[in-house]
C-alpha cells in the first residue's frame, strides 16, 4: 500500500474510529490472488469486544462504500484487534500491558522478559523473574534503552485472585 493511500485511508477512518471510543492501531491493504482485503487493527484501554468491532465495522464500511479511498475495485474489510503477541510502538501500548509479560529486545544490544508493574512518561517499571528459584526484582526501563517489545503467551500464569484465594 502506497503512503499516500496509507494517509488517506487513515485520515478518513480514525475520526470514524475515535467517535467508537476506540484507537486506530493499523491499516494495511494486502492483495491476495485478484482480491484486496483492508485490514483494519483498533484497540482501546478498556479491549474491543466483539460488538464494538461490529459497531466500527459497519461505520468504516459505509464511509468506505461512499468514498473511492479503495478504488472501483472490490475488497474484503476484516476489523479486528491486535494480536496476543502484539508488538509494542506507542506509549498507550506500554500502558495497556501493564501486569503482562514482555520481552525486550535492548538498544544496547541483549534481551530482557520483564511484566511491566507500571508505566509512565519516561519509561517503566519491571519485574524481572527470579532465576532458579531466586526472587523476582524490579527493574526501571527507559523507554530509550527499549529497541523492541513484544507481548508474550503465558498459559500458565496463575489470575492474582487466585493467588490470593
Amino acid at each position: 500500500m502506497s503512503t499516500t493511500q496509507s494517509e488517506r485511508l487513515r485520515e478518513l477512518l480514525e475520526p470514524l474510529v475515535s467517535s467508537q471510543g476506540l484507537d486506530l492501531e493499523e491499516i494495511a491493504v494486502d492483495s491476495v490472488g485478484r482480491k484486496r482485503v483492508l485490514r483494519v487493527v483498533v484497540d482501546s484501554d478498556t479491549g474491543a469486544d466483539l460488538d464494538r468491532i461490529a459497531d466500527v465495522s459497519r461505520a468504516l464500511s459505509a464511509k468506505l462504500d461512499e468514498t473511492d479511498a479503495m478504488g472501483s475495485g472490490e475488497y474484503t474489510l476484516e476489523v479486528g484487534t491486535p494480536g496476543a503477541e502484539r508488538l509494542l510502538t506507542e506509549h498507550r501500548h506500554y500502558v495497556r500491558a501493564t501486569g503482562r509479560l514482555v520481552k525486550f529486545q535492548l538498544a544496547e544490544g541483549g534481551e530482557l522478559t520483564a511484566r511491566i508493574l507500571k508505566a509512565d512518561d519516561e519509561g517503566l517499571e519491571l519485574e524481572v523473574p527470579g532465576v532458579k528459584g531466586r526472587k523476582a526484582t524490579t527493574r526501571r526501563l527507559a523507554f530509550s534503552d527499549i529497541d523492541r517489545a513484544r507481548v508474550q503467551v503465558e498459559f500458565n500464569r496463575k489470575d492474582k485472585k487466585e493467588e490470593e484465594a
